[in-house]
């Protein structure tokens, strides 16, 4: 009976935090905080242990990933300032082809998210969509839809982007792994995504010509003339981090395929993801011409970025608080065993997240609540060893796609500057957005029967 008033008190808890944050609007900062105070008096532990364990949580967690997220969104900062992500975007489409520029678009906004926030890739993305659905006389809907769906796609599934990044921390995931997992499971999403944009942008006609007053202001990057990277250029500060990091995983592996000693010492080395972030922020500061360079952006754009970083490092302490709370209770022994009886397995970690989503709004508080409640319950859900946790964390990201509505502002980001009215916009983006998630999720299910 103590267990099923412990799982209560989980419902309850989960539910504190949905409402608080949706209804009442309290930051899920305190809305979290708030939850591991109360579950840790109300299951009994005394309140010192209580402190204890929110402390504990909170420090421990940010140890780990507080730097990484910091180093992400300063690279996106810098990205996002330099017009890196529209060299990008030039890139693919020269290499997929004007004819399939909206397919084009969706890969482009994949690539761009992984260091920069969706919403933000989309502002700055808007203005070359709107142009290349003119020229070639299509609906502005697909683009919208396809360019929307691949820049969720990485924001959900791949590190750096903070979220990910976050959940693997918390259930000690081992990040390269989630990487190359991750951009698996993203192919296939952004493909099924891509074919859905052309079906449905055949039935809903948005005018590409119609500009709205969002449009006119889309490109904040595009404040003063400057010279633009080169496409080799933009693209190092995302993919030397993630190679470093997919080497640094490769070095550690038991069976040592990279050879021991001072060599891979070495990759070990480079590889940690702090350590691969703190180079990719470099490499990002050479995406500006040295002209350019200057306390403008050493001091000012960098401090954007931390100021991004600083409330996201904040929530994910604060969902290790409330991780390490659960841990200290017997909630988890307990859900573990009766959720072995009912075998949901793997999905379990997508159910929690998409329902925090749907109701909060925040793919990044779904992700980073979903993985603190989840981290006491692997052990007995047989998702605590191996690659499980890295595909434990790819779920909770597809969940953290299903859905995208009214109350997340990603949906009016896309809707507005693409022109649609609400009802469109539930069409389109909410209807691509569970198609997304609930693609990811299948994928995700097929991997782990071949890798748990």
């Amino acid at each position: 009976m103590y267990g099923y008033l412990l799982s209560g008190l989980l419902v309850a808890a989960v539910l504190f935090i949905v409402v608080s944050t949706a209804r009442w609007k309290l930051h899920p900062f305190l809305a979290l905080l708030l939850a591991a105070f109360g579950v840790g008096l109300l299951s009994g532990l005394p309140g010192p242990e209580t402190v204890t364990a929110i402390t504990d949580g909170f420090g421990g967690t940010l140890g780990s990933i507080g730097i990484v997220i910091a180093a992400g969104t300063i690279i996106g900062a810098l990205l996002e300032k330099s017009g890196s992500t529209k060299v990008i975007a030039e890139l693919v489409i020269r290499a997929v082809g004007k004819a399939r520029s909206a397919l084009a678009m969706s890969i482009t906004g994949a690539i761009v998210s992984i260091p920069v926030f969706c919403d933000s890739g989309f502002v700055i993305l808007s203005p070359l969509n709107r142009s290349l659905a003119s020229e070639s006389k299509q609906s502005l809907a697909t683009f919208a839809v396809a360019l929307s769906m691949g820049l969720y796609a990485t924001h959900v599934f791949v590190p750096p982007t903070p979220g990910p990044i976050a959940a693997a921390g918390t259930l000690e995931a081992d990040i390269g792994s989630v990487i190359l997992l991750g951009l698996a499971v993203t192919i296939p999403v952004i493909l099924v995504t891509y074919l859905f944009a052309k079906y449905i942008g055949r039935r809903i006609y948005i005018d590409p010509a119609e500009t709205t007053p969002s449009a006119e202001t889309a490109d904040p990057s595009d404040t003063s003339p400057m010279k633009r990277p080169t496409a080799t250029t933009a693209l190092l500060p995302i993919l030397i981090p993630m190679f470093l990091i997919a080497l640094g995983s490769m070095a550690t592996l038991p069976s040592a395929p990279l050879g021991e000693g001072w060599g891979s010492a070495t990759i070990d080395f480079l590889g940690d993801p702090n350590t691969a972030l703190i180079i990719g922020v470099f490499l990002a500061f050479r995406t500006l011409s040295s002209a350019r360079r200057g306390p403008e952006v050493y001091g000012e754009w960098v401090g954007n970025g931390l100021k991004s970083a600083g409330t996201i490092i904040l929530i994910t302490g604060a969902g290790g608080a409330f991780g390490s709370v659960l841990r200290a209770t017997e909630i988890g022994s307990f859900l573990g065993q009766f959720l072995a009886e009912w075998n949901i397995g793997i999905f379990l970690p997508f159910l929690i997240a998409a329902a925090l989503k749907t109701a909060q709004g925040s793919s990044t508080v779904a992700i980073i609540t979903t993985a603190s409640i989840m981290l006491p319950l692997l052990p007995e859900a047989g998702l605590a060893s191996g690659l499980a946790p890295a595909l434990v964390t790819l779920a909770i990201g597809a969940g953290a796609m299903t859905v995208s509505h009214a109350n997340d502002s990603y949906f009016w980001v896309v809707s507005q500057f693409s022109g649609m009215d609400v009802s469109q916009a539930y069409r389109l983006q909410t209807a691509g957005s569970a198609i997304a998630g609930v693609t990811g999720m299948m994928m995700v299910f097929l991997l782990s029967l071949f890798l748990i």
